[in-house]
This record gives C-alpha cells, sequence and structure tokens, in this order.
C-alpha cells in the first residue's frame, strides 16, 4: 500500500512540472514552472516533521513544423518547403518547502533556449523572390517568468486516504524578457540584402510581459493493487491585455489590434492510470491524456493584441522511478488532435473568412526528477 501511495505521491510531484510547460508550437503557451507544489515522493515522507524542502528540476523538448489551420493540416507547407520550425529545450528550476504535510510553498523558474528557422519572416514571399533561399534563424535564450505558488490537501496525507485531491494557487511574475530581439534579413528596392534587428516571433519569446495568477488542482484514487487514477490541471489568467512590445516596428502603421504582442490566458489538464511493477521494485508505468493550449479571449481583461490560440490533445504515456525521497520521471505526449482556432481578431474580420495558422509538433520529450531534504 505505502509503494502505491509512493508512486501516485511522485508522479503527481512531477506531474504539473510537465503540464505546465510550453505547448508543442506556435501557440505561445509560456515554459512556467517545476514540480507540483504540495506533493511528494514518497508516502513516508508524510510522518516525517514538517520543515522540509524539495528540488525539482524538469527538461522538455520539442521540434514543431507540422502547420493547421483549425484541424486541418496544410500539407503543402512541408511539400514547398515553407514550414516554419521551432525548436524548444526548458530547464525548470524550484524549490518546495513543507510547511505542514497538507501545506506547501513553492518557487519555480525556467530557464529557455529557442530557436526558430522560416522563410517567410525574411524576405517575405521567399519562395517567389528567391526559390533557392536558405533558411535564416532567430534566436532566444534565457530565464521565463518566475512563478510563485501554494498548495493544499484537502485530507491529511499522513492517514494515506484511498483518495485524495490537492488545490493550489500561483501567481506568475514577469521576468522573463517579452521583448528578445533577432537579425531578420529584407530585401530593398533593388533586391539587395540588409539585416534589422526586431522583436522574434511571439512562440519564442522568454515571457509574456504580464502579472498572471493560476488555479490548479490533483489528485488520485486507488482502483486496485498497484493500479491508481491521477489527474492534474491548471489555468493561468492574464489580466493584461498586451505587452506593448511591437512585433513590426519597421512598419509605417501600427495595427491597433495586432500592433503588440497578446498577454494570454492559458490552460493544460492530464487524466490517466498508474501501474506499480511489483518485479521492479520503485517503477510504475503510466498511460493518460493531457490538454494543453491558450483561449482565443481571456476571461479577465481585453483580448487584443497578437496570439496564436489552440489546443493539442496528446497520448501521454511514461515511466515513473521513486527510491526513498528521490523521484524521476519520463514521459512522452504524442499529438492526436491539433486545432489552431480562430483568435480574437480572426473573429473581427466581417466576412468571417480569416483565419490565421499554427505549427504544431507531433510529440514532446519531459525528463523530471524531484529530491526531498
Amino acid at each position: 500500500m505505502k509503494k502505491l501511495y509512493g508512486f501516485v505521491g511522485a508522479f503527481l510531484c512531477l506531474s504539473l512540472l510537465n503540464c505546465r510547460a510550453s505547448a508543442q508550437g506556435c501557440v505561445a503557451v509560456r515554459h512556467m514552472s517545476s514540480a507540483t507544489p504540495g506533493t511528494v515522493s514518497s508516502a513516508d515522507f508524510f510522518k516525517q516533521r514538517t520543515g522540509h524542502w524539495q528540488i525539482n528540476a524538469g527538461y522538455r523538448y520539442f521540434r514543431s513544423f507540422r502547420h493547421f489551420k483549425g484541424d486541418v493540416e496544410q500539407k503543402e507547407r512541408l511539400e514547398q518547403n515553407t514550414e516554419v520550425i521551432n525548436l524548444a529545450h526548458a530547464l525548470d528550476l524550484g524549490i518546495t518547502y513543507l510547511a505542514t504535510p497538507r501545506l506547501s510553498f513553492s518557487v519555480n523558474l525556467p530557464l529557455q533556449y529557442n530557436d526558430r528557422s522560416s522563410l517567410y519572416e525574411h524576405y517575405g514571399n521567399a519562395v517567389s523572390v528567391n526559390p533557392e533561399q536558405k533558411r535564416f534563424h532567430t534566436y532566444s535564450q534565457g530565464i521565463g517568468d518566475l512563478r510563485i505558488s501554494g498548495n493544499y490537501w484537502l485530507l491529511d496525507p499522513v492517514k494515506m486516504p484511498k483518495a485524495n485531491f490537492a488545490l493550489g494557487l500561483g501567481v506568475k511574475l514577469p521576468t522573463g524578457n517579452p521583448g528578445v530581439t533577432g537579425d531578420f534579413h529584407k530585401l530593398d528596392k533593388e533586391k539587395r540584402d540588409y539585416v534589422i534587428n526586431k522583436p522574434v516571433d511571439q512562440s519564442i519569446q522568454l515571457g509574456d510581459g504580464g502579472v498572471g495568477f493560476s488555479v490548479e488542482g490533483q489528485g488520485y484514487a486507488q482502483i486496485t493493487g498497484g493500479l491508481a487514477a491521477y489527474v492534474s490541471g491548471y489555468y493561468l489568467f492574464n489580466p493584461r491585455e498586451t505587452n506593448r512590445v511591437l512585433r513590426t516596428p519597421e512598419a509605417t502603421t501600427v495595427d491597433p489590434v495586432i500592433g503588440y504582442f497578446s498577454v494570454a490566458d492559458q490552460f493544460a489538464a492530464r487524466l490517466g492510470l498508474s501501474q506499480a511493477l511489483p518485479f521492479v521494485p520503485g517503477l510504475a508505468v503510466m498511460l493518460g491524456g493531457r490538454v494543453e493550449g491558450i483561449p482565443s479571449s481571456d476571461v479577465f481583461g481585453g483580448s487584443s493584441g497578437y496570439r496564436r490560440p489552440g489546443y493539442i490533445v496528446s497520448v501521454e504515456p511514461g515511466l515513473n522511478y521513486m527510491k526513498g525521497k528521490f523521484s524521476a520521471a519520463v514521459t512522452v505526449p504524442v499529438a492526436l488532435y491539433r486545432n489552431r482556432i480562430k483568435s480574437y481578431y480572426d473573429k473581427l474580420d466581417p466576412q468571417g473568412l480569416r483565419h490565421g495558422d499554427a505549427a504544431f509538433a507531433d510529440y514532446s520529450v519531459s525528463i523530471s526528477l524531484s529530491r526531498w531534504f
């Protein structure tokens, strides 16, 4: 029984680490946090004194390149070699303080490196200008948005109930640079190459420039033997409308709706099963579903500004390992359904025809580590 709760606790301890990471592509869900506050890597830990600490680290990678408008893939982008490719690497670092067995507080900070290559951002309609044009790259690297959160279990985990649920609240601070710039190649009237420096695409910006507030939850329920169900999720409210980062400073006019980057809400949720393996002590296999994305309109505040709203539904297999106060998890969400929904700007089209696109990944890889002290 203790092993079962240990496996579930270890997985939940790392679950929102993966849940709150960036969505897989140009739908710009920010890298946000490290581990779920308030969960633990072993049921036995609940019996220890309060005043202990947990350190967390997680890595996530994806490569987005498949373009969707709505839920229809634009396969011609790959055929014509005009797809936009994002490579994203994120290292999430966090620390949690257990005030009581039921209450904890966490601070989390992501470190990011992003590479974006495209044709249309350089020379405009690149194929018509030069069919042999090579790709150019823009980059961003540095810290993301800091997150401070608290988490509370509804039932006393020391008693190891067969089911439990935790609620959490958090605040996101705009420590990540929302206006990272890069070099873009352009052509003058004589079609000579020149370079301008301006903000890189929103999908690889390090932060969103706003103060946000999150609500989250996580829970588990024993089904039988070593089998348990888990659930986790969060919603980030971003009341600020835009971050005042001008997307195209070289333009002669500024579009009042999409001239600046939007500070968008975001969400993620997971649901699945965890099965402890009795023949491999400390190891459990997981299989679940996952959804993540950003809405076209925010719950609070305005929704103007440039954003690519949409969501991804994935199947998420994984492994979780626990030994004492150490936990590790590896998950590989594989996209089953991708939808680039209409943005607030798209919906303003009186004819209802405007619908932007976004690039998505086929899968992502997440590796998470956690250690109590």
